[in-house]
């Protein structure tokens, strides 16, 4: 069983997230999902943007580090969705007791200077995805490596960029399966 931080996407903290939770939970994880909007939340990629830049990038980080420092020293699978998995990127690459790092959607720049000895890390992401471009992804597969990390790269073809969300146009049943499957499996191995 892991102990997981689960990070919601620029839309906030929606119905899907409380289900990818659940899904975790009936699996036998433990599950906290942060509220990083404290409350709000958005219709549209464009909405959650300005409420995401409006609390600004700083403060969004401040929040992520106080809802989950008191869970740290247990060793947390920092876990997020789209915008989620880039906060959860960054805790986990400056947290060393970190067990691991699961990404659906989404990644984050990595400080040349980062340390992720061994740390497991998979990605889950739609095949194109506009928010992550091939190049983007294959320059961050190389740099989360040369940090150290045990990266696993999952692609879905023709899959919307939120595709695990049943509530987006973006959504694909097929593709959300497939990765809750996958991810259920890594989350047993650490």
């Amino acid at each position: 069983m892991a102990t997981i931080a689960l990070f919601h996407s620029a839309y906030g903290l929606r119905p899907a997230v409380h289900q990818a939770a659940d899904r975790l939970r009936r699996a036998g994880h433990e599950v906290f999902v942060p509220d990083l909007y404290e409350g709000r939340t958005a219709d549209t990629v464009e909405g959650g943007s300005e409420i995401k830049d409006s609390i600004g990038r700083d403060e969004l980080l401040k929040r992520a580090v106080a809802a989950t420092a008191p869970l740290s020293e247990t060793g947390l699978v920092y876990a997020g969705l789209s915008f989620g998995g880039a906060v959860a990127q960054n805790l986990a690459l400056g947290d060393t007791r970190a067990r691991g790092l699961l990404l659906l959607h989404g990644t984050s720049d990595i400080a040349d200077d980062a340390a992720a000895d061994e740390l497991p890390v998979q990605l889950h992401v739609a095949d194109p995805d506009p928010f992550e471009p091939h190049d983007w992804l294959s320059a961050w597969y190389l740099r989360m490596r040369r940090a150290g990390a045990d990266v696993e790269v999952y692609r879905y073809r023709g899959a919307g960029h939120l595709y695990t969300d049943p509530d987006l146009p973006d959504h694909d049943a097929e593709a959300a399966e497939a990765t809750w499957r996958v991810a259920l499996a890594f989350l047993d191995g650490i």
